[in-house]
């Protein structure tokens, strides 16, 4: 039997893998961006989207689907074992055909041959997350294995940066620096997995029992990627890898935010998934609101301090280079709250309760909104018409979502105290827009005004006693004296 641990503890390591992905993009996307400019980080950027595509197909829905199935099979090695081998069967039976038509796509699209190494090196993330079962180390809460490795991974990949990246021409070696940070832990996973699971066939497989919720998670996964990369893709065909490098440049921005508000949710899924197995319901809807409420807490200062100062983001991480970033990153700002939502309503509550179509239904009219809007915009406004797109997909997904819930989440988000952070983020962009008028450079800009700004929200909801602000503080003193006694 799996030992349980806690979800605070489960979200402190979360919360450590997040700030590891925070810092090393804030440490090397400055100098990768003055290196490879626009066009550089473009290329790059276009045909990771493109490869996502081809990864999505070889995965399926196995990567949400697979930790909810492990999380019900943790109590029974030999169970989890069976269902660990019959996902990982699917998982390569498909990822053989995608580089099938991988190959072929190679050498019918203009695009991807005039790039054929940096597609090849892109496309290895295929292999990688097939082979990397990460979805058995989330459904059995292995946080502080997946955090650990990732840093020592991502501190290596940091080094390598700095000492293989050195122009233009290098965004191949970039690619697979970037590849290697975010995959190769996959191996370490394969050879680790014998821990957890009986690595020799068990027999008695029953493949078939999967397909149907593996579609239907696929379908989910199709299209979310969609929408999710689509802007950039087609960016990309479009207007060329120069606009895309803009368009990356506030991307990048958002995707580590977008890792600090959901990072709680992160965590909540195999719990969640517990919780509704063993008909636990008091539980599940306590996690959830909690969730939900650290997501408002998170996303809402997160959102308006970068769309307060984007100029000085943009130009600190990026260089003065890439200044037509600056306005899709406003636009584009909202969609953390947005996403950080969804991300409880539809993974942590509907998926757990079996409710995966609607899931889908919300998904797919996000992806529907954002192709019709990007074919719109993005020819008459580039990059901005793409973030109008991203932000549009991503409140009907929402809406979507909470019309199937209203019954449940409608309560828990009038329970919510908003006064508190209306008021903080007041105080909190009071205290810190004065600082834009000094004659500072960008980065010392960022500093004063982030500390002065989050500094006086946290201040203020601890006057408040906002009820999880308190109990996260709490926790953290406690465990600050506990280590101290030891």
């Amino acid at each position: 039997m799996q030992k349980e641990k806690s979800l605070k503890f489960n979200f402190v390591m979360n919360s450590l893998l997040t700030v590891s992905s925070i810092i090393f993009p804030l440490i090397t996307f400055p100098y990768v961006s003055r290196i490879l400019l626009p066009e550089g980080n473009g290329r790059v950027s276009f045909a990771s989207s493109v490869i996502a595509y081809f990864t999505m197909i070889a995965q399926l829905g196995i990567p949400t689907y697979g930790v909810r199935a492990c999380a019900k099979k943790r109590n029974d090695k030999e169970e989890l074992s069976r269902t660990v081998h019959e996902l990982f069967i699917i998982n390569i039976i498909m990822s053989l055909f995608v580089y099938f038509i991988f190959a072929c796509s190679l050498y019918l699209v203009p695009q991807f041959r005039e790039e054929k190494t940096l597609f090849l090196i892109t496309s290895s993330t295929i292999l990688f997350n097939s082979i990397g079962v990460e979805w058995l180390y989330k459904g059995l809460e292995q946080y502080t294995y997946i955090t650990t490795r990732s840093i020592i991974f991502k501190f290596i990949a940091l080094i390598a940066t700095f000492l293989l990246i050195h122009q233009q021409s290098d965004y191949e070696v970039y690619a697979a620096i970037s590849i290697f940070a975010a995959s190769a832990s996959n191996i370490l996973n394969f050879f680790n997995a014998h821990k957890y699971i009986i690595v020799k066939p068990v027999g008695n497989y029953h493949i078939k029992q999967h397909l149907k919720p593996v579609y239907i998670f696929f379908a989910m996964s199709c299209a979310t990627t969609i929408y999710t990369n689509l802007d950039t893709v087609m960016l990309g065909f479009l207007m060329g890898n120069i606009e895309v490098g803009y368009y990356n440049a506030a991307i990048k921005i958002k995707t580590i935010l977008v890792s600090v508000v959901t990072s709680l949710g992160v965590v909540m899924l195999p719990r969640a998934s517990y919780y509704v197995e063993q008909g636990m319901n008091a539980e599940f809807m306590r996690i959830n609101k909690k969730a939900i409420n650290f997501v408002i807490l998170a996303a809402m200062p997160i959102m308006l301090y970068f769309i307060s100062f984007a100029r000085e983001g943009i130009f600190f991480l990026s260089g003065n280079e890439f200044e037509a970033s600056i306005l899709p990153m406003q636009i584009i700002m909202p969609t953390l709250l947005f996403i950080g939502l969804t991300n409880i309503m539809g993974i942590q509550m509907l998926v757990p309760l079996g409710k995966e179509k609607i899931v889908l239904y919300s998904v797919i009219a996000g992806a529907c909104v954002n192709l019709v809007i990007n074919f719109i915009l993005i020819p008459r406004m580039a990059s901005c018409g793409a973030a109008i797109g991203t932000l549009i997909a991503e409140m009907v997904v929402w809406i979507v979502q909470y019309m199937a819930l209203r019954n449940v989440v409608g309560e828990i988000y009038k329970s919510l105290r908003y006064a508190p952070i209306i008021i903080a983020l007041v105080l909190g962009s009071i205290s810190s827009l004065w600082v834009k008028s000094l004659p500072l450079i960008d980065f010392f800009k960022l500093v004063i005004t982030s500390l002065l700004f989050f500094g006086v929200y946290v201040f203020v909801l601890i006057v408040f006693k906002e009820p999880l602000i308190v109990e996260m503080g709490r926790f953290i003193v406690r465990r600050i004296f506990k280590n101290k006694m030891y």
